[in-house]
């Protein structure tokens, strides 16, 4: 066993996420109060090579994220139930500091990766492009309205699942951000949000690595715990899986 592996069963003992064998059960009819979020599941951050926050090989926590979150978005647009999809972009002359440029709009990377693709016909889709790390800050428009509560105020969403990346940044922000507008009753009549464990990931970068580039160490594992176990924190209810009605 490694120090790396010994480490992270440590931090999961000392600050364990509890309820490892939580279920999320949604009914035949539950599309009519449940909705599905997706987090920037984009090229440039799950497409292998795709940009500077891409990942440079391929990676097994990424690609189980796009997998559960196809899946999960292929039965709500089946059953019509309401999707909403954050799409990280930017403009070469707005920088997000402290990160390199990415997801630069025309550059390939704004967009879902390729098994989400087909989302962008569907009826049951809104998206909203952000270009910041908070889609809940990012969903504001200029006239003070916010494109993501009046998403939840038009299908009386009270539930909503949420899968993507990074579980530790812009999931995290959202997920914050949510339930912090929840609690002074801006986004009724939202009542819960779902973080689906295994439909998040986040990005991988070794402490040697990290060093070697002058950046911050980010170990893919620590952070993927560390980033659920502060959405539980702040009231986000965390699942290992998600059930469906017949």
């Amino acid at each position: 066993m490694g120090s790396e592996t010994r480490e992270i069963d440590a931090l999961r003992l000392a600050v364990p996420l509890g309820g490892d064998g939580d279920v999320l059960h949604l009914a035949a009819d539950a599309g009519r109060t449940v909705g599905l979020v997706l987090v920037d599941i984009v090229n440039g951050f799950c497409t292998v090579g795709a940009g500077n926050l891409a990942p440079t090989e391929p990676n097994e926590q990424i690609e189980t994220m796009v997998e559960e979150a196809a899946k999960l978005a292929k039965i709500f647009s089946d059953r019509n139930w309401p999707i909403f999809a954050f799409l990280d972009t930017h403009y070469p002359d707005k920088p997000e500091p402290p990160y390199p440029p990415h997801c630069i709009i025309g550059s390939g990377e704004e967009n879902l990766v390729p098994a989400l693709e087909w989302l962008e016909k569907s009826p049951n889709l809104t998206a909203r492009r952000k270009d910041c790390i908070n889609g809940f800050i990012g969903s504001i428009e200029k006239d003070g309205s916010n494109v993501f509560s009046n998403w939840v105020k038009k299908y009386e969403i009270k539930t909503v699942l949420v899968v993507g990346i990074c579980t530790d940044v812009c999931v995290l922000d959202f997920v914050c951000g949510t339930l912090s507008a929840r609690n002074i009753g801006l986004v009724p009549p939202l009542e819960d949000v779902v973080v689906y464990s295994k439909g998040c990931a986040t990005y991988d970068l070794p402490v040697q690595v990290a060093r070697n580039m002058g950046a911050l160490a980010h170990p893919q594992d620590l952070f993927h715990h560390m980033g659920l176990y502060m959405a539980k924190s702040r009231g986000a209810r965390i699942v290992h899986d998600v059930s469906f009605g017949s």
